[in-house]
Order: C-alpha cells, then structure tokens, then sequence
C-alpha cells in the first residue's frame, strides 16, 4: 500500500476521503478531535497546491429527516474555522457541479456521503457508478479516514477502483501505532477486555485469545463470561444468545482467561462489594472488586504489551469507576508498550486522565477492533 508522501499530489485534483462523523447536538459540534486530526493531511496537499474535494459521511441515513439532522455544512465552517481558510460547500453529494468544481476552487468539502443511502444505499452498498462518478471529479485519491476502513462504501473501496489510491497520516499513525500488537508481538502480551456487550466483539475475542498471553475480562463482557461459568449475575447486563459461544472459549482456553472473583454491584440502589459467588438475583454487577483488581495487577506487572478494549467498569458513575481507575493507576508503572482502542476505552482514558500512561491511543472504533482481528481491512481490497 502506499502512503500520501508516495504519490505525486503536486498541482493535482485531489479526492481526499476523511472522517469528519462528528457528534451533533442542535446544529453544534460536540467534539472536534476527528476534525483536528485530518488538519494534517490537509495542509500537506495544499502545500503540494493541490485542489481538494474533501468527502466525507456523517451518521446514518434512512429517512429525510435523517438528511436534514446530519448535513456536513457545519463540520464545512469549522473545518475553515480551524485552517483558517475557504471551503466551497457543495450541498448534493451527486452534483455535476462536482466535475468542475475543482477548477474554481481550492479547497471543496461534498456533503455527506450517506445522502447517497436515502433510498437505495448507494454508498454503503458500494454501488460502482456512484464510485466511478465520484472518481471522475479528481486524478489522486487519497484515503484518510480510518475509522471507514472496515466498510467496503463507494467513497472508500469504490473510488480507489478507478483512481491511483495512497492512504493520509492519520491511517498511517493509526496502522503504525497498532503494529506492536499485531506484528513481532514482544511477550508477554496481556489484553484487557472490557466493555458493555460481548455481541460486536466476539471475533476480536476470539482472535485475542489466539495471540495474547492472558485475557483480563471486566465490564459487561465479564458478565457474560461468569454467566458461561456457571455464576449467578444477578439483574446484571450480559449477552443470553452469546454463553453458549463463551463457554466454549473459555473450555478451550482455560489457562489463558481471567475472570472476576469479586465484584461491585448496585442492590436496592446501594453499592455493595462481594464475592462473585455471593452474588445474588437483585444485584447488578457494575464494576470488578478489589480483589481482582490486585490479581490482574499481578498479571499486567510481568507484561511487555498490553492492549487495552474496552472499561472495567461503569466508570461514569462515581460508584463504579474504582476497578478502570486503579487498573489505569497500575499501567502508569508498567514498562510495556501499552495501547488502547476502541471507543469505550479511549474515551475512559481520556476522561479519566491516563493519557500519558498509553504509548498509543486508536480512535478507530470498529475499524480498530476488525484490523485487530482480522490483520487486514476491506477498503484496502480496492486499491488501484
């Protein structure tokens, strides 16, 4: 694959695909951490006086009203705000303004590309027209949004059909970043798994546990694993239709799984800690217990990576922030490359201020956690 530096950019018309799916709450940008991040790249194909159509998404589109709640036209004035410079809006992602545009203008950003989902899911079906139209609006396509790079779209794998294809910082820095715990791991090699539901991670866990030393489980997905066990979880979160599955993972990987033996959990709206076996049906498991803080922390202190998805625990409420919190405080001390990916946990540790105890944090999301298990994305299948 190449990389932005590795395709001539100079005096091009360039389509650059970038992830700008920020939240919205009334028309205002919640976080613009992925609208910095593509600052970057930007910069350095206007510094290579390339034209650029920047495309794209923003949520999902199913209705009109969908169209009306998720148009880029704000992430287009911040965008400016932030390089300090013009951006053209066009505002339909199928315009035959798009073909000329480009001659008018430095710098363009496309409205949402999911606008071409509403009715016919041309974008996310990765309809090859749609691809070859958008490709037909520049010379160089460049790839930046990592966080698409697990979807085969139109905007993504279809335009890298019909264009000579190279890939911005941001997905270089995240596949650069995630290299040591997908190549030449150096052991031992501890993963902390965490979070709400076991249902979106079941191949990563699956995948963790064929190339980790020890898997550290908490959160939700804990539950789920202790319900597989035989445990009693109470009124507690976990994933009916996934136990026999976990069960089976644990049977098989017995020596490489580690669970919760004691617990916090809400009874009766009061916070209670005790053992996993004394657990009864009107609790809710929150968060891990002391006791297997210290017991993982014996494991964490002998490794040399550690990958970090998902939390420990519902650490947004103050009740239950004890088992993420004192886990992070440990990492601190811990000479190994330590990452985290995933929305959950990068969030955590940010909130939570552990970002200096992480060598890298992937912003990825689900592209993170599929190029995890998978040691491949699908967009990169349509490279030209």
């Amino acid at each position: 694959m190449k990389y932005i530096e590795d395709i001539d950019t100079k005096n091009k018309k360039v389509i650059l695909r970038l992830d700008l799916n920020v939240t919205l709450k009334d028309g205002n940008i919640i976080d613009d951490t992925k609208i910095k991040k593509s600052i970057p790249t930007i910069k350095y194909l206007l510094n290579n006086n390339a034209h650029i159509l920047i495309m794209s998404h923003l949520g999902k589109i199913k209705t009109m009203q969908d169209m009306k709640d998720n148009s880029l036209k704000p992430v287009c004035d911040k965008l400016s705000e932030l390089i300090n410079k013009d951006i053209y809006f066009v505002d339909n992602p199928k315009s035959d303004e798009l073909l000329t545009v480009l001659d008018n203008h430095e710098l363009v950003l496309m409205e949402n590309t999911r606008y071409m989902d509403f009715p016919d899911k041309k974008e996310s079906g990765n309809d090859l027209e749609l691809a070859k139209f958008w490709s037909s609006c520049g010379e160089v396509f460049i790839n930046d949004a990592f966080g698409t790079t697990h979807r085969c779209h139109a905007s993504n794998s279809g335009i890298a059909k019909f264009l000579p294809t190279a890939y911005g910082f941001l997905i270089k820095n995240e596949l650069v970043g995630l290299k040591p715990i997908i190549e030449d791991v150096v052991r031992p090699f501890n993963v902390i798994m965490g979070g709400a539901k076991v249902d979106d991670k079941i191949r990563l866990i699956g995948s963790m546990l064929e190339n980790a030393d020890n898997v550290l489980v908490g959160g939700g997905i804990a539950n789920t694993f202790l319900k597989a066990s035989g445990y009693n979880v109470g009124a507690s979160l976990y994933s009916e239709d996934y136990v026999k599955e976990i069960k089976e993972l644990i049977d098989n990987n017995k020596d490489k799984i580690s669970m919760p033996i004691d617990v916090v959990c809400d009874e009766f709206n009061k916070k209670v800690i005790c053992n996993i076996e004394d657990v009864t049906d009107d609790m809710k498991i929150f968060d891990i217990g002391p006791k297997t803080v210290e017991e993982y922390a014996k494991v964490l202190r002998k490794s040399k990576t550690i990958f970090v998805n998902g939390t420990l625990g519902l650490y947004e409420d103050e009740r239950f922030k004890d088992g993420t919190v004192n886990i992070y405080e440990e990492l601190k001390n811990i000479d190994a490359v330590k990452i985290a990916g995933g929305g959950d946990a990068v969030s955590s540790v940010k909130k939570l201020g552990y970002e200096l105890a992480f060598d890298f944090l992937s912003t990825g999301g689900g592209a993170t956690l599929e190029y995890i298990a998978d040691k491949s994305l699908k967009c990169f299948e349509g490279d030209k």
